[in-house]
């Protein structure tokens, strides 16, 4: 990923978070993972306090667009953001801990 440009930023201080928005140049649409790796180091915050809301492009360009929201906490996201099928199913299947 190179040539990146910071769209818009916004602090929202109503939900305790960032409202990014970023263009980034490269080759491949990057995945959601490495958007939130790419973005906690841009932002020098923890990939847990990351929320990536959308990746957008357009056909035959290497342009693409990340929508992102940067939590001050876990806590934050966690109260705030809806989790994904994924995430609930993994911790459906989470075995107890038995004290």
């Amino acid at each position: 990923m190179n040539n990146i440009k910071i769209l818009n930023h916004r602090e929202n201080p109503l939900f305790n978070r960032k409202e990014v928005e970023i263009s980034i140049e490269a080759d491949v649409t990057p995945k959601i993972s490495e958007a939130e790796v790419f973005i906690a180091k841009e932002f020098s915050s923890s990939t847990d306090n990351v929320k990536i809301k959308k990746i957008r492009g357009r056909f035959g360009s290497n342009n693409f667009i990340i929508n992102a929201k940067i939590y001050h906490t876990k806590e934050d996201k966690e109260e705030i953001e809806p989790k994904s099928r994924k995430e609930r199913k993994a911790t459906e299947n989470k075995p107890e801990e038995k004290k």
